[in-house]
């Protein structure tokens, strides 16, 4: 396993599967702009590393983001400066080769929704507690989440959680579709573990080809779309990783993969 030292995240990689924890927990992991920065550049990393297949984003102790550290804004203490460019943590998330699942751990709203919004999967404790929170604040919000929860939940589901903040628990987070499951608490971290596992056993030029394909299939019309598609098949009948998952289902045997 390796890591990379940062102040307010850990970063921790085994294999093809990566967990990034955001490490405030005397906070819930509160957001600030270090956090933000770090994250960013823990995030554009991974999105580079083709060894990868799998990015675990979680929160450290009780709490998984509660978005901004009102605290630390209020107080007025100085800050890293950020750029645009900073924000692009929940289209990196989106975008980047791996598959990325958000384990949604405790507190979630607000900049940290938004993160969670943008991975691929999300699944949540049951003590998990959701809230939008940004017309609270006095604020219309970052990181994507119009833009990430209206083709999650639907428009009109993610205009009144936007317009009418409120919290709301795991429960009703999987009962509208913005999580796809929900574990004991203590569950949770192994029933994410074991989903991970699943999908780093995949064929690795697949798995990132299924995940261009569902990113491609968001900015394209339908006929482009299927022709890239089937560009993009045909190429993988041509690639060993194929070939020998078709060899291992006939032979009942588990697949062997080499990246090619």
């Amino acid at each position: 396993m390796s890591s990379t030292k940062f102040e307010t995240i850990t970063f921790e990689k085994s294999g093809a599967v990566a967990r990034l924890t955001m490490n405030r927990p005397d906070r819930l992991n509160a957001m600030t702009n270090q956090m933000l920065l770090e994250t960013g550049q823990a995030v554009a990393a991974a999105a580079e590393d083709k060894e990868l297949r799998v990015l675990i984003l979680t929160g450290a102790g009780k709490g998984f983001c509660p978005g901004a550290d009102l605290n630390r804004v209020a107080s007025g203490a100085p800050e890293p400066p950020t750029t645009p460019e900073d924000f692009r943590v929940p289209v990196l998330l989106h975008t980047m080769p791996a598959v990325t699942i958000a384990a949604i751990n405790g507190a979630c709203a607000g900049a940290g929704l938004g993160w969670a919004l943008g991975c691929d999967f999300r699944f949540a404790a049951e003590s998990a507690k959701f809230n939008v929170a940004f017309l609270d604040v006095g604020v219309a919000g970052d990181m994507g989440g119009p833009w990430s929860l209206s083709r999650i939940v639907g428009p009109a589901k993610a205009r009144e959680l936007y317009f009418l903040p409120g919290k709301f628990d795991a429960a009703e987070a999987l009962r509208i579709g913005m999580v796809s499951q929900v574990f004991p608490d203590e569950r949770l971290r192994p029933e994410v573990d074991s989903v991970a596992a699943r999908l780093a056993e995949s064929a690795p030029i697949a798995l990132r080809t299924l995940k261009a394909n569902f990113v491609d299939a968001e900015r394209m019309d339908f006929a482009g779309y299927v022709a890239l598609e089937s560009e993009r098949h045909a190429r993988m009948f041509l690639t060993q990783d194929t070939r020998e998952a078709f060899a291992a289902k006939v032979e009942k045997r588990k697949p062997r993969f080499i990246g090619r």
